[in-house]
């Protein structure tokens, strides 16, 4: 019989990739860390670490045991979790991460309608605003149960190691300039915007640190073209406000546009950009009364 406690040490040995860390995660000594993994690989009866040089690291069945430890542990911590809201009265919280456009056009919708009591079953929600890499290490960490991330069709994430993903939608990336930017362009309102049009034009660009960033630089080099800057923002709505002043020209997914008003003129790309949102979760979650009820709700509108 595997012991819980024992597949808890291997996990976090495998989170942090030492021994001395994972000791330190754990409030244990070095010694008794190695102790708990050498026990745990008598009772597994494979080896589960291997020496390469001077280092540990986990082998195929390590790895497989920590795939299967997550989904242990993520249950053990959601049962643990409900019988405290239950003993205290209160409902479960589902912590999730996600995105600056995704948390504030998509999740808000997790929470009941102002004056409606929640149902009994239904989770408390905790939001913590993320960019896609750093919402996935949160999860891998634990600090979330869902992640709420984005890929581009030009920039394919793979989906992360322990985790399952749940497609929401797609959206399209439009270009966005000014309405007098747009009739020198001759591009008729709600035209498709040839991007080879933009190679002298300046550009609005998202932050580098963001894959938003390494979006449009794809897309300008498909076109045959590196973009010149004229702003680095990391906010879409800061990007768009300059657009109004004419600014220059960015690239923007669907969901983070603002309300349409005079000052812009948005077009979908003769060659398209997709940006797909999804969510992730750890392996074996999924059926988690609370995080199955909020993938419901996140995926409630596409059923619409």
């Amino acid at each position: 019989m595997l012991d819980v406690r024992r597949l808890r040490v291997l996990a976090e040995f495998a989170s942090h990739g030492t021994v001395a860390a994972a000791a330190q995660a754990l409030h244990l000594t070095g010694p008794a860390v190695s102790q708990q993994l050498a026990v745990l690989e008598r009772e597994a009866g494979v080896p589960l670490l291997e020496k390469r040089g001077r280092t540990l690291h986990l082998t195929g069945a390590g790895r497989r045991l920590v795939d299967h430890a997550h989904v242990l542990l993520g249950n053990l911590a959601a049962a643990e979790s409900d019988l405290a809201a239950l003993r205290h009265g209160e409902r479960g919280t589902i912590r999730v991460a996600a995105f600056a456009s995704a948390a504030r056009t998509i999740i808000p919708s997790l929470w009941p309608e102002p004056g409606v009591a929640p149902a009994p079953e239904e989770p408390a929600v905790f939001l913590v605003e993320h960019e896609p890499p750093a919402a996935e290490t949160a999860l891998g960490r634990r600090e979330v149960d869902i992640a709420v991330t984005h890929s581009y069709s030009l920039l394919p994430r793979p989906v992360p190691a322990g985790c399952e993903e749940t497609s929401l939608f797609d959206e399209p990336v439009h270009l966005v300039l000014h309405p007098a930017d747009a009739s020198d362009y001759r591009l008729a309102p709600g035209s498709q915007a040839d991007l080879r049009q933009f190679a002298d034009a300046p550009w609005l660009l998202p932050g580098p640190e963001t894959a938003c960033h390494e979006m449009t630089q794809r897309a300008c080099g498909a076109a045959g073209f590196v973009p010149r800057a004229a702003a680095v923002a990391g906010d879409f709505a800061v990007l768009t406000a300059l657009v109004a002043r004419r600014a220059g020209v960015a690239l923007i997914p669907h969901m983070a546009l603002p309300a349409p008003g005079p000052n812009l003129s948005i077009h979908t790309l003769r060659v398209p950009v997709h940006r797909s949102v999804n969510a992730l979760h750890r392996s074996g979650t999924g059926r988690q009364p609370g995080i199955r009820h909020v993938l419901e709700r996140l995926t409630a509108p596409l059923d619409g």
